[in-house]
């Protein structure tokens, strides 16, 4: 992976690594960032391989990219190098965007792309303990500088906080009898590792919960990095956000991996896609008439190739959006 330091390039495999959807984001993107002094956002950062992507197709274009994780922008901004001043790496969470946005003067945007959930970095990189399939500390924050980690979360909220975070987050069905074993076993000792948790999960389902939808921990693991993270409170507004950043013509293209991104995404796309006049007007004034071009027909699904060339684009979920006029107040 070009821009990676020796001692991490040699533990990445392009395979791991291969940006979700790609060519469907650059090709979505394409028409906004033709013209020069383009200037298009990557929200995601992460190691930088859908910001590559974009500085070399569209060598006219700016790119401002965000990223929660100080280690990924270091790595990244190794990587983005060569490309000079045409790349400009924010450490901010992508609600920040109107902020960044304006301390660096720019009032509109040509294109937004969004590649949610956990990068591949923070997936690979043991000691962040996002990963259930090793042992590793229950960290999960994907700003290691601040907030309360996984196991905090564990050792410390109450039963009904525990049993609606893995309900809400993880649409975890046993909920209550997981929690129940983190409550016994939280009282012996406190949970500090990602093993222990894994166990615990195996062992408080029954068989028939454990012979579907792949490694049982999976709902919880993903219930606490969205809590840890804030995720779905963050992205509730940094999709909106980044619609009224777009300017006319400009387009966003977000990729989600899990059912509850995907319908915050679709919820902010489709009012934006509405007529939103009061029924009976025989002509639609145009503060009435839609802001947004729906792009995609539902949710588009990596092809097969993809899936078989990067395994994590499995769950992975597409939508765009073109922004077709200015709101009028």
């Amino acid at each position: 992976m070009r821009g990676a330091p020796p001692d991490l390039r040699g533990r990445m495999s392009q395979s791991r690594h291969v940006p979700v959807m790609l060519q469907r984001c650059l090709d979505l993107l394409a028409p906004a960032l033709t013209e020069p002094g383009a200037v298009v956002v990557d929200c995601t950062l992460g190691l930088g391989g859908h910001s590559e992507a974009l500085l070399t197709r569209f060598p006219e274009a700016r790119l401002i990219a965000l990223d929660r994780d100080k280690e990924a922008l270091r790595l990244s901004g190794e990587r983005l190098a060569p490309f000079g001043e045409r790349a400009t790496l924010v450490h901010a969470v992508y609600d920040e965007l109107p902020d960044v946005l304006d301390r660096l003067g720019v009032p509109r945007v040509q294109g937004i792309l969004f590649d949610l959930g956990v990068s591949s970095m923070q997936l690979d990189e043991a000691d962040r303990g996002f990963a259930y399939a090793q042992d590793a500390p229950l960290d999960m924050r994907m700003d290691q500088t601040t907030g309360v980690s996984a196991a905090e979360v564990l050792n410390t909220y109450p039963p009904g906080e525990l049993v609606r975070i893995l309900r809400q987050y993880g649409e975890e069905k046993q909920a209550k009898r997981i929690v129940s074993a983190i409550v016994r076993e939280r009282e012996k000792e406190p949970f500090s590792n990602s093993a222990r948790l894994v166990e615990l999960i195996r062992d408080s389902l029954p068989q028939a919960a454990k012979r579907t939808g792949g490694n049982p921990a999976k709902r919880t693991f993903q219930a606490l990095r969205i809590e840890v993270n804030g995720e779905l409170s963050v992205l509730e507004r940094a999709i909106p956000a980044a619609v009224k950043a777009l300017g006319v013509g400009g387009r966003i293209a977000v990729l989600s991996y899990h059912s509850l991104e995907d319908r915050l995404v679709k919820q902010v796309f489709a009012a934006g896609a509405a007529n939103t006049a009061p029924p009976g007007l025989p002509v639609v004034p145009e503060q009435y008439q839609p802001r947004l071009k729906l792009l995609t027909r539902g949710a588009e699904l990596p092809t097969e190739e993809e899936v078989a060339e990067n395994r994590r684009a499995a769950p992975a979920r597409f939508r765009g959006a073109e922004r077709i006029r200015e709101d009028i107040s």
